[in-house]
């Protein structure tokens, strides 16, 4: 059986997997890529980020054409199908896969297309072919994939998870989603978008407890503005399946008669066959791997990154994570652990949050004020028409430092970064005073930091 020798194979070629493999390949490590998929770019690309967001775009688009004054001359609301949607979903994932794979190309990183298993520690396979390749160290980057309970039939034709919803083939009139989590919440808006009504299931009092109650509360209203019924303290029970529809049962008695669901509660780490006990490595009950500071696992010649790892389970991090890990073997200096996220919801509206809430602050007793600008008060967003939504500043009452960043509304994602990189600045230049003393091009979303610096600054001063 023939066998390759590398310094570090990475194993996987999403966000975390790439970012290991080219970094070390950069700073002069022999890398090879083991890719169980087709193509190379993980679920993130084919399954997950990628899609989901392609087909949030579209949809919000289409609500744009039919709520927008400027186009009534044009007729009637246009409705698309689900699969109409989805050819724009089918360019990006094609423009994604053409790009990553001429990196690896440039870099002269080999891909091997399969599974791996771990014969010891320094020896993998190939699972179904005549294929070992062996290194000093390895970079688990497997991902994660829909959590799936025993006592539901994803075989059947109306239920579905956050990777197989892609090859839904119609236009369902109803659809529940179990789980209010993130994914949860960003194919209801999806769907409540696309005309469907929507029942959401969260076993939670609150939709996203995690936001700041301001945002969350926000994001609830315009839920319901689509069409979607959030209903709050319910968990699933049981499911009947019939040809074309199924009815589901809840703990607390409650049936609903739906076309499809979409079951989105929790993600498991893809570490199924991959020969862990060979190497005296265990996961968690949820197939997640544990890690040090510095990406190493309990074997010290394997590191992992990446959604296999658990928190915080975003793709941005996941590169952060997968560079990381790869200097922690190649460059051990340059190795630091990704600590603060900002965090990105992709509903519609758009929601991405940074550091403190006001009820965290609250429960430590840390004096606090709130700045905040309405976007419907920028000219920015007069002219592009997204007037829904709102930045909020949470700064500490003496020092003014910047404590929390919540933005609500269009590009909201994009906005939450001009904040990070304020937070991280060292005292005193981490303040509120930034925001005012920097000019700001007009018109822009970036303006609405001045004007919450200014509405938080005049309730201290």
């Amino acid at each position: 059986m023939q066998k390759d020798h590398f310094d570090i194979i990475v194993i996987g070629s999403g966000p975390a997997g790439e970012a290991a493999a080219m970094n070390a390949k950069k700073k002069g490590s022999t890398v090879a890529v083991v890719c169980d998929l087709e193509y190379v770019g993980g679920s993130c690309t084919h399954l997950g980020t990628i899609p989901s967001k392609a087909l949030r775009h579209s949809v919000k688009q289409v609500m744009q054409f039919n709520t927008n004054p400027m186009f009534r001359d044009f007729g009637d609301a246009r409705k698309l199908s689900f699969q109409q949607i989805l050819k724009h979903t089918d360019r990006v994932i094609y423009e994604q896969v053409r790009m990553r794979t001429d990196f690896y190309e440039r870099n002269r990183i080999p891909i091997y297309k399969g599974k791996a298993s771990f014969l010891d520690k320094k020896t993998i396979k190939l699972i179904g072919k005549r294929k070992k390749l062996s290194a000093n160290y390895f970079v688990i980057a497997t991902g994660s994939s829909p959590y799936h309970p025993p006592a539901v039939d994803f075989s059947h034709p109306c239920v579905f998870d956050s990777d197989t919803i892609l090859s839904l083939s119609h236009s369902p009139r109803k659809v529940t989603v179990i789980g209010a989590g993130v994914i949860g919440c960003e194919y209801a808006s999806i769907f409540g978008g696309l005309g469907s009504k929507v029942e959401l299931i969260n076993p939670s009092a609150g939709l996203l407890n995690f936001l700041d109650t301001e945002i969350s509360d926000a994001l609830s209203y315009h839920l319901r503005n689509v069409g979607v019924r959030s209903r709050h303290n319910e968990e699933f029970h049981r499911m009947e399946y019939y040809d074309d529809h199924v009815v589901i049962y809840l703990q607390s008695g409650k049936k609903i008669r739906s076309d499809i669901v979409l079951w989105a509660n929790g993600r498991s780490g893809n570490t199924k066959g991959l020969g862990l006990k060979q190497i005296g490595l265990g996961t968690n009950s949820r197939q997640q791997i544990a890690v040090n500071k510095k990406y190493q696992t309990s074997v010290k010649n394997v590191y992992a990154a990446g959604d296999v790892i658990g928190w915080p389970s975003l793709a941005g991090a996941a590169y952060d994570q997968g560079r990381a890990a790869s200097n922690a073997i190649v460059a051990p200096s340059e190795c630091y652990p990704v600590e603060q996220v900002a965090t990105g919801i992709y509903t519609i509206p758009e929601i991405s949050t940074l550091g403190a809430t006001e009820e965290e602050l609250t429960k430590k007793k840390i004096p606090y004020e709130v700045g905040k600008a309405f976007f419907k008060n920028t000219a920015r967003a007069q002219i592009t028409g997204e007037q829904v939504g709102m930045l909020k500043l949470i700064f500490h009452f003496e020092t003014l430092e910047l404590l929390g960043i919540h933005c609500f509304g269009d590009q909201a994602s994009e906005i939450v970064h001009i904040g990070q990189a304020i937070m991280r600045q060292p005292a005193p230049a981490n303040t509120m005073k930034y925001f005012l003393t920097t000019t700001f091009n007009y018109p822009t979303m970036a303006e609405a930091y001045r004007t919450a610096a200014l509405d938080g600054l005049n309730r201290v001063f």
